[in-house]
């Protein structure tokens, strides 16, 4: 049996950062044309290899090819049965697993597409699954699909959606001598923030799974000189929703929620938006995954591409090797027992018939 530690370390060997994933697609490709049960093309930086067995269901791995930038942890090191190396757990160690399914298994009893795409780690214009869902939607075409996020060998159901608004504050400039002559912007954030630090998150329960709502201010800009009171404060807020409100459903809780503090000529403006995507967990191949392993189930509270899959109508879920938490951290690694771990249930689900 392949040694799927080794195979990750080969994998976190060839540097993927983002916009620069073509050595590891040409090593794939090159590995995946080779293998005679499965139909391969390439577009752009995405590969996609398909088997075409004629099965009644179709079941769509797929994982992202691009890691972040080094972080003094480029060159990959194994010690005793854990790797360490940029790219380990987020998500080559996935890779690893579906490269691995994709040479070995020839007779599945689902047909099976694995998708390796570009660009998952930066902006969603440059997603390489979005790319495919717009210019060869054909090539994703399945009944069903499984993520290879890290998640540890559990199952990550749906995720939640994420939005950010930036609100500026206005105010009038006047000197810091005298105050009263104009209106401070930055001191006018005190109000708002105060409205984000009392927030008390949603936690609703889908299909058995918690999620759990986030605001957060990420970003703030203001002030004009050193002796200028500011007549401008901007602060950019940042919104998970669970995936039981719509997109304009969260943008409107939120500009709800932060309006006390806001005056008629102040700006609020949408300038990020993904959504949510709910638990697919009654699919039958899902739960099939799941009661065969006695996998435990818990809600994915970040967003994945999951969410492109349910925008299209493919019920979907993150399930793969490694620890997000550690995830673009120059501390980030994988351990042996995860990814055989995962290897092992997928290789039941595809190989082994439903009772």
């Amino acid at each position: 049996m392949t040694d799927l530690l080794a195979l990750t370390a080969e994998l976190c060997a060839i540097p993927s950062e983002s916009h620069d994933e073509g050595a590891i697609v040409d090593h794939l490709e090159a590995e995946l044309r080779s293998v005679p049960w499965l139909d391969t093309e390439r577009v752009g930086d995405n590969l996609v290899a398909r088997t075409g067995l004629g099965r009644d269901r179709r079941l769509l791995l797929a994982g992202h090819t691009d890691t972040v930038p080094a972080n003094s942890n480029a060159e990959p090191r194994v010690e005793g049965d854990t790797l360490f190396g940029l790219g380990s757990t987020d998500m080559k160690a996935g890779l690893a697993v579906m490269l691995e399914l994709a040479r070995t298994v020839a007779e599945p009893v689902v047909d099976l597409t694995y998708v390796f795409y570009a660009g998952e780690e930066v902006a969603a214009v440059h997603n390489g699954l979005g790319h495919l869902f717009r210019d060869r939607p054909d090539l994703l075409t399945a009944d069903v699909a499984l993520l290879g996020e890290p998640t540890d060998g559990t199952i990550e159901a749906g995720c939640q959606g994420t939005l950010r608004l930036e609100v500026t504050l206005h105010g009038v400039r006047s000197h810091p001598a005298r105050p009263w002559m104009g209106r401070n912007a930055i001191h006018r954030l005190g109000a708002l923030l105060t409205i984000l630090d009392g927030y008390e998150a949603r936690r609703p329960v889908l299909d058995g799974c918690e999620f759990r709502e986030a605001v957060q201010a990420l970003r703030v800009e203001g002030g004009v000189a050193g002796n200028v009171v500011p007549d401008r404060a901007t602060l950019t807020i940042n919104h998970r929703f669970a995936p039981d409100r719509t997109n304009q459903e969260a943008e409107t809780a939120l500009r709800d929620l932060i309006a006390p503090a806001l005056d008629a000529d102040d700006e609020v403006r949408l300038v990020d938006l993904a959504g949510a995507a709910p638990p697919a967990l009654d699919d039958p191949l899902l739960a099939s995954l799941i009661s065969r392993n006695q996998l435990p189930v818990r809600a994915k509270l970040g967003w994945t591409d999951v969410a492109r899959f349910a925008e299209h109508g493919i019920p979907a879920a993150n399930f793969g090797p490694g620890d997000a938490t550690i995830a673009h951290t120059r501390d980030e690694r994988v351990e042996r027992a995860p990814i055989e771990h995962c290897h092992a249930a997928l290789v039941d689900l595809v190989t082994r018939p439903e009772a």
